[in-house]
């Protein structure tokens, strides 16, 4: 069984550094945008997927596109929509705009609420990525999809971590995630916000293992 992780936006491999699970890939942001994980599963036969914020909508679109091939889904801080619109806790296009400006000058380190003494887990890249990035961002939007196809989902194993306090992903965004995944166990973590790698590595560890493990 492998085991995969699908990063955050600006995130750096760092954000796993505290987890011990053993995994056989980790696609950057920069690999989701260029469609590496599709063709990654092309060669895969089944696989647990890792995702954490912008990681976690990637995961949910493994799920929609290749629903054979999912074994099960650990999802951090994940949504099917970023951004906020009638009736959906999103971020602003100024929250946003604050986030991008605050990344490029501190390298992330505070920003998203670190906890003091763990490693950074973002990172800075290029212009051009960093858009690209945003782009993803602003305009994918899986709630339909998955909520017409939630019927299929009953047999994959789905863990969701969300933290009451992240000023990034909503938590009523594990609301949704509830309704497409009734089954599913979900974590809420007080007192953590959104880097949650870094902040409860041990119980996304013991969650990955048991999935992994089935």
């Amino acid at each position: 069984m492998e085991t995969w992780i699908l990063n955050g936006w600006a995130a750096s491999a760092d954000a796993w550094s505290l987890c011990g699970f053993e995994r056989s890939r980790l696609f950057s942001y920069t690999d989701q945008l260029d469609g590496l994980p599709e063709k990654a599963l092309e060669a895969a036969d089944s696989v647990v997927l890792v995702g954490w914020s912008m990681g976690g909508s990637g995961a949910l679109r493994l799920l929609l596109g290749h629903r054979e091939k999912i074994a099960g889904l650990v999802l951090v801080a994940a949504t099917p929509r970023m951004m906020c619109d009638e009736g959906w806790a999103g971020m602003t296009e100024r929250r946003l705009a604050a986030l991008e400006a605050g990344l490029r000058l501190t390298m992330g380190g505070g920003l998203f609420g670190v906890p003091e003494g763990r490693p950074n887990p973002y990172m800075t890249d290029t212009e051009e990525n960093l858009s690209r990035g945003i782009g993803y961002l602003r305009a994918t939007d899986l709630r339909r999809d998955l909520m017409a196809s939630r019927g299929e989902f009953a047999s994959i194993p789905v863990v969701i971590f969300q933290s009451e306090r992240d000023g990034i992903v909503r938590s009523a965004n594990a609301d949704f995630l509830m309704r497409i995944f009734p089954h599913a166990s979900l974590r809420l973590v007080p007192g953590a916000e959104h880097a949650l790698p870094v902040a409860i590595p041990g119980q996304i560890d013991a969650a990955v293992r048991e999935l992994a493990s089935r």
